[in-house]
């Protein structure tokens, strides 16, 4: 298993290592004591969802206020999609910066998501499914909602028509109005 942080920090891919025989293929996909070991970061899961989306559908910036706080491993399952994650958490060297991968299932990479980044993704296949493994369970009016195409963030989607999206995500605030409104965690976070 490979775990490399990206350009967020606290925010990491988990690459596995893959077993392939004429069967198939295994791998571990998540390893809390390795990542851990690697990281400096515990992580206990608490809630396991998953998301099935048509192609070109567009979800999020998605985040959790803190308190409660929720990090999370995002995996596609089946299909492709682009990834993002955006630091919201006001203070950071890097508030406002973005990083994104292609994640698919045939790869079984993961991101870790911490708590106070944003998250969103842009399916590039029908049934395009992504499995989030949380470290807290939904707790009703704690989510906060970034718009995935404001300007300020300049998200290069990739996208070639109009997206689908959900009417809350198309209507969400900017980044601006969501820290101004007080929403955003503050920095420094503890892992």
């Amino acid at each position: 298993m490979r775990i490399d942080e990206l350009d967020v920090p606290g925010t990491f891919t988990v690459t596995p290592d893959q077993i392939s025989d004429d069967r198939g293929t295994f791998y571990e996909s998540l390893r809390t004591d390795e990542f851990e070991r690697v990281t400096g970061r515990s992580f206990e899961p608490r809630q396991i969802n998953y998301s099935v989306s048509r192609r070109n559908t567009l979800r999020g910036i998605h985040s959790v206020t803190v308190p409660p706080g929720q990090a999370k491993f995002v995996t596609c399952v089946r299909g492709a999609l682009r990834d993002f994650v955006v630091d919201l958490r006001v203070g950071s060297p890097t508030f406002g910066r973005s990083a994104s991968n292609v994640l698919d299932a045939g790869s079984g990479v993961s991101v870790y998501v911490p708590e106070g980044v944003g998250h969103g993704f842009l399916t590039l296949t029908d049934d395009a499914t992504i499995c989030y493994v949380l470290s807290s369970v939904y707790v009703p009016g704690t989510q906060i909602d970034i718009d995935p195409l404001d300007p300020d963030l300049a998200l290069p989607w990739g996208y070639t028509q109009p997206p689908l999206m959900s009417p809350k995500d198309a209507g969400a605030r900017s980044l601006k109005d969501t820290a101004a409104a007080g929403l955003l965690a503050e920095w420094p976070e503890k892992p």
